[in-house]
Order: structure tokens, then C-alpha cells, then sequence
């Protein structure tokens, strides 16, 4: 990336507009062959039929950065209506945020009309945009080029990539920003977070995405302001959860949310596992999970993320079900159930799982109960389980951290997998049985039940 002189107006952090920088294509590093075909076509139209096009924030960051950008999004001074009137694959989505996606195939470019500020008078007609605690409502009051940088998040995001002249638009020292590696909030940072607590999550994410720092006034509100994400809808925090966590960067990023107190705010249930020293098992096991989901992800394999809400929920999984033991005397099979249950539909008043990976996170726990039954051709068809990879993967974890029993059955499973069928009848026979098995003939005859007989009698012990 070419340097250039930054302008040297002050941002206005009471959220007026910006001046802007320009920087003409001599002046920078970006190049039309490095933008999608089907972005260029997008910003092309709308420039033909007279309508203001920049590429924005992200793509524009990452193209100065070096690196290849996801996705490409757009800001025009059309309408979401006219937008569509020139792109028949288009679509209008969101109520909170009007937006313009237009389809290619599995390929959408997001086309947003520029926005302006919730003072004018347009929002009158519609009552308050804001809650009482600052957070923006409503989302469709438009302006100009200069008002929508104003409104962006991050200086490093309010950077405009004009298909007109191919010259850079910017607007909060964002070049600046970039080459001196830091994440800073445009505007005042409270009343940024106020207006949205997700640029919380964000500011962690964008740093250890990029390899940058918090700028200090941006880290400061924080702490305090972390209790806020409450207020966000769960199935947003599960799609941001996403985005901090399979990205390549899980480890880094939970000790950052650490540090900022959002991870105790995303998973209240994981507090009491949590110590200062950072240092108990589900602590450990944790951190374990994320840096083998790390390496996976360098390695070009698939996660899922139902393994990741599977490893985020084993502590807090595992404490309740030894509160349900304790107050119930139950087994340990029937307490893993219930902890499941529990902890998992608490869970979702926070961040809504989809059960398409709730249900397979809870199997992989379930699974854990019979990975140690491997006598006769039970090993067999465990193996043969959808779930058997990513439990065994699981129980790996495991016995990393507790080792015993568990790090042993994990050996097994192991040498297990990497046999003949020989060899693996070997490995079943060498097992010793656990006691006399009952013929599947013979009748279970019930003792009479005395009325000093106790209820730990009548459940039966654990399988564990």
C-alpha cells in the first residue's frame, strides 16, 4: 500500500459529517482485477444510471491490507427501490437495516443506501429511533457519502473505493489507522457502543483478525458497557459467536473477550468454571478445543459448529451435572441428560443454537457414555455412528486434560481405528468384562420393595 497524507480535520464525535481525504488511483494499492467480476458489475450499473457507487468498509480494508477480501459490499446514494429496479436477482431484506442483496448464484453483493443522522425530522413520523439506552431501533434515514461515514464503526471501515475515478474516499484516518495497525471507533465510544453493543464483539474480532490493537479510549468502556449485549437478539449473538469462533483465531479471541468480560456476558453459564488463574479443567479443556479448532481450520478441514458449542458447554455441562447428582442421587447417565437439558436451554436465551447443531452437540456428549462399551460388536457400530469422529475427537480432548481412564479409552479408540479387523478383534478380547452378563433368557425377578428400602437401590449405579 502506496502512503498518503492524511487529512487533518478532527472527527467530530458528536456525529457530524466528515471531511474527506481523496486518493487517487496513483496513490494506492487497489486494482480492479483484485475486486469480484460480479462487485464490478454491480458498481458499474448503478455509476451508468447516474447514481453515486463505492465500495465499502471491509473490502476496501482488507485490498489496502494485501489480503483477499470475502465479501464486497456497496453504498450508493440510490434508494433500496431504485436499486432494485435495475437488478432483477434483487432482493430487499431487513426492516431494523434496508438493504439491497443482489443474487449471483451463491454469490450475493450487498448493496446499502447511504445513511444519515436520527436527528432530522423524518424521524418524527416514525416515533424514536433510539431506546432509552442509546441503542438504535430503526436504521432508515438516509443522507449523504459524508453523513454515512460518520456512522460507520471503525476508522480502518469508513473507507470508499469510488468506481468513478477508482480513487479512495477517506474519511476517519483510516489509512492512518491501518498502517499503524489500530482499531478506533469513530466518534465517542459510549455512545458507539450505546447505539450498537455488537461493536464490542466486533472491536475484538477486527483485532485479532488483523493482527491490531484497541486504541485505549476504544478498549476503555468496555468492561463496563459488556452487560449491554443482553439487550441483542439471540440468533444475532449466534452469528456473531460464529464469527469470533471459525475464523481461524478461536484462542486468541477468547482471551480477548476474556480480558473485556464479553465472553462471561456471551456464556454466563461458563462463570463459575472461570479462576484467575485460568487454570481449572474446564478452562483448560476449553482452551484445548479452540486451539485444535485453530489447527483444523489452518489445516483446511471442516468444523462444525456444532463441536464448538459442544466444547463451549462441557464445563458448565459437567458442573450442573454434578450439582444433579449431589441433589438427587442420581446416576451419572441420567444426571448428564438433565445437565444437557438444562444447560442448553439456558443457553438459548442467550444465543440461539439452531438445533441442527444443538442436537448433534448434544450426542457428541451422550456419545461420551459409550465410547467405554466396546465388548462384543458394540466398538464396531460405534464406529459406524455419524457423531463417532467428532466424539472421538472430543474424548482426545478430554484425556489431554484429565488423562486416567479417560486418556487410556481415548489410546484405545485410537489403536482401535488404525487396525485391521484382526487386530481390532484382538484389541476387544483383551478387555476385561466389567462383571457377568445376564442372559438375554433369563427373567428379571424384582425383590419385594421393603419400606426402609432406599431410592439409590431402584436407579442403579453409574455406567461411568
Amino acid at each position: 500500500m502506496c502512503k498518503q497524507a492524511v487529512g487533518q480535520q478532527d472527527q467530530d464525535e458528536t456525529g457530524g459529517a466528515l471531511e474527506a481525504t481523496v486518493i487517487p488511483r496513483s496513490a494506492h494499492s487497489i486494482s480492479r482485477t483484485d475486486i469480484s467480476d460480479n462487485a464490478l458489475k454491480v458498481l458499474y450499473r448503478l455509476s451508468k444510471h447516474g447514481y453515486q457507487a463505492y465500495l465499502v468498509g471491509g473490502g476496501v480494508r482488507d485490498l489496502l491490507l494485501g489480503l483477499k477480501p470475502k465479501d464486497f459490499d456497496i453504498v450508493t446514494d440510490a434508494s433500496p427501490e431504485q436499486v432494485k429496479k435495475l437488478f432483477r436477482n434483487c432482493r430487499l431484506v431487513g426492516r431494523r437495516f434496508r438493504l439491497a442483496h443482489i443474487l449471483f448464484g451463491r454469490d450475493i453483493i450487498e448493496v446499502a443506501t447511504m445513511r444519515g443522522h436520527h436527528s432530522n425530522a423524518e424521524d418524527d413520523k416514525t416515533g424514536n429511533a433510539h431506546a432509552e439506552t442509546g441503542m438504535i431501533l430503526r436504521d432508515n434515514v438516509y443522507g449523504t457519502i459524508e453523513e454515512d461515514a460518520a456512522r460507520r464503526d471503525f476508522s480502518i471501515n469508513a473507507l470508499y473505493y469510488n468506481i468513478a475515478d477508482f480513487s479512495v474516499h477517506d474519511f476517519a484516518h483510516g489509512v492512518e489507522a491501518i498502517e499503524k495497525r489500530k482499531i478506533d471507533l469513530i466518534g465517542d465510544p459510549e455512545t458507539r457502543y450505546r447505539e450498537d453493543p455488537v461493536r464490542m464483539l466486533r472491536a475484538v474480532r477486527f483485532a485479532v483478525k488483523l493482527d491490531m490493537s484497541i486504541t485505549k479510549r476504544t478498549a476503555k468502556p468496555i468492561p463496563e458497557l459488556a452487560h449491554m449485549l443482553q439487550q441483542i437478539p439471540a440468533a444475532r449473538l449466534f452469528e456473531e459467536v460464529q464469527k469470533l469462533f471459525l475464523a481461524g483465531r478461536a484462542l486468541d479471541t477468547y482471551k480477548m473477550l476474556r480480558e473485556y468480560k464479553l465472553m462471561q456476558q456471551l456464556f454466563p453459564s461458563l462463570k463459575p468454571c472461570f479462576t484467575d488463574e485460568g487454570d481449572s479443567d474446564a478452562e483448560r479443556f476449553l482452551e484445548a478445543a479452540l486451539a485444535n479448532t485453530d489447527k483444523r481450520i489452518a489445516e483446511g478441514k471442516r468444523v462444525t459448529p456444532a463441536f464448538l458449542f459442544a466444547a463451549l458447554y462441557w464445563g458448565p455441562v459437567q458442573a450442573r451435572c454434578e450439582e444433579l447428582m449431589l441433589e438427587s442421587d442420581l446416576p451419572y447417565t441420567d444426571a448428564l441428560g438433565l445437565a444437557s437439558s438444562d444447560v442448553l436451554d439456558r443457553a438459548q436465551k442467550r444465543i440461539a443454537v439452531p438445533k441442527r447443531f444443538s442436537i448433534p452437540a448434544r450426542e457428541i456428549w451422550q456419545l461420551q457414555l459409550r465410547l467405554p462399551k466396546r465388548m462384543g460388536n458394540r466398538a464396531e457400530k460405534l464406529a459406524g455412528h455419524p457423531r463417532f469422529r467428532a466424539a472421538y475427537d472430543f474424548l482426545l480432548l478430554r484425556g489431554s486434560i484429565v488423562g486416567g481412564e479417560v486418556e487410556e479409552l481415548a489410546q484405545w479408540w485410537t489403536d482401535y481405528q488404525q487396525s485391521d479387523e484382526s487386530h481390532q478383534q484382538q484389541l476387544i478380547k483383551a478387555l476385561k468384562p466389567r462383571g457377568p452378563r445376564r442372559s438375554r433368557n433369563s427373567r428379571r425377578r424384582r425383590k419385594p420393595k421393603s419400606a426402609g428400602s432406599s431410592n439409590k437401590e431402584s436407579k442403579g449405579e453409574s455406567n461411568q
